[in-house]
């Protein structure tokens, strides 16, 4: 840092003694007892202190730096989303199963999405971690998503008022459940079974520990993944009797999926070669109209 510094004046100490007149007047001298003196300046403990609370190089850099909803995928943000995550799924469960409530389907709807986003997240931590990022929570993963998501929450709520006799709890409902438990174990085994081979978006290079898993719940499945997936969304939306949201999921994820696989499947073949197409032969995607 700079400073600006102004010059010394100097004085002649000469001039001035000079100017100065004096009386020689004679001193008193008196006899004097050397005082017992100790050094100056701070003590140890002090000195110690003092470094304690100025030395900022003894502050963690996660206290320095402290911040939540940045983006980054720091403990506390982690912890953040997963106690948000598990306070959604415990609170649902409670008003949809303890308390009594007309519209269980909408507690449990909630409660399948604090479960899905967190299992996404920790599959990723256990096999995948050099691509772990706060993003694969899959909260944002993408504007069609979001929107699918709100979609469905404001068609059942605007549903529930002006026709409330839609939302009761029935057999349809019962099914539309069975589908998101059945969706979220096939996705979450396919996490599983793949381990490091799983990622949340298309792999174009095939990395040294890709391999081709054709074991577990890929020896009858493709593409488990997008299989649970499929159905998780779908029976979300028949659970919470949404029949425009039911209609427009299936358009949409049909035309995401068809697409999507026909990429991967172009990929896979030119990573593994015959091998895939044997593979492809004796599997299926589980998927309507997508073979």
């Amino acid at each position: 840092m700079e400073t600006s510094t102004t010059p010394l004046q100097l004085v002649d100490d000469t001039a001035t003694t000079s100017s100065i007149s004096t009386r020689s007047t004679p001193l008193q001298t008196t006899s004097t007892t050397p005082l017992n003196r100790t050094p100056s300046g701070p003590s140890p403990d002090s000195q110690q202190a003092y470094a304690h609370l100025h030395n900022r190089e003894a502050v963690p850099e996660s206290i320095k730096d402290f911040r939540l909803f940045d983006g980054q995928n720091s403990p506390q943000n982690i912890a953040v989303y997963g106690f948000g995550l598990g306070a959604l799924f415990g609170a649902s469960i409670i008003l949809a199963t303890i308390v009594q409530t007309s519209i269980p389907q909408f507690w449990l709807f909630l409660a399948a999405l604090g479960v899905f986003h967190a299992l996404e997240y920790i599959a990723i931590a256990l096999f995948n971690p050099t691509k772990l990022k706060l993003d694969s929570f899959l909260l944002n993963h993408s504007p069609e998503y979001t929107l699918a998501t709100v979609s469905g929450i404001s068609e059942f709520l605007i549903e529930l008022y002006f026709f409330p006799q839609m939302k009761s709890w029935g057999i349809l409902n019962k099914i539309g459940l069975v589908l998101v438990v059945v969706g979220q174990a096939a996705r979450t085994l396919a996490m599983f079974s793949a381990k490091s081979n799983f990622s949340h978006h298309v792999e174009y290079y095939k990395e040294e520990h890709h391999v081709l898993v054709t074991d577990g719940i890929y020896s009858v499945l493709r593409h488990p993944s997008y299989f649970g997936f499929y159905y998780w969304a779908l029976g979300s939306q028949l659970m919470m009797m949404n029949p425009v949201c039911f209609i427009g999921f299936a358009a949409a994820l049909y035309h995401f999926f068809s697409e999507r696989i026909e990429v991967e499947e172009k990929l896979l073949t030119r990573f593994f070669g015959q091998d895939y197409r044997d593979y492809k032969a004796r599997t299926s995607t589980g998927l309507p109209l997508i073979k």
